[in-house]
């Protein structure tokens, strides 16, 4: 059974930095895609960053393009996103999730974690 878990969130000051883990097991993670998605309140699910983990090739949402960074450990089996000069609009529950390819679409990825709140005050 494919099983996702992060880690990392918190509240932090706007431009302060928090890193998030997302723990995977249960299918071979290096024949996939992982990625990060947010929600805030009232919103949509938004794609933040993927990584194709077998090429290690990434991808970022304009958004946080410059400020966030997309990493996986294969050896752990486990994926990271560091978030520096972090905004208060960056507040959301954060979400990594495991598809069969890299997409900005959340409808493609099959499994997801619980989420984490990352909370950015001003």
């Amino acid at each position: 059974q494919v099983q996702l878990v992060e880690s990392g969130g918190g509240l932090v000051q706007a431009g302060g930095s928090l890193k998030l883990s997302c723990a995977a097991s249960g299918r071979a993670f290096s024949s996939y895609a992982m990625g990060w998605f947010r929600q805030a309140p009232g919103k949509e699910r938004e794609f933040v960053a993927a990584i194709n983990w077998s090429s290690g090739n990434t991808y970022y949402a304009d958004s946080v393009k410059g400020r966030f960074t997309i990493s996986s450990d294969n050896a752990k089996n486990t994926v990271y996103l560091q978030m520096n000069s972090l905004k208060p609009e960056d507040t959301a529950v954060y979400y990594c999730a495991s598809g069969t390819w890299v997409s900005r679409s959340p409808e493609t990825y099959d499994y997801w974690g619980q989420g984490t709140q990352v909370t950015v005050s001003s």
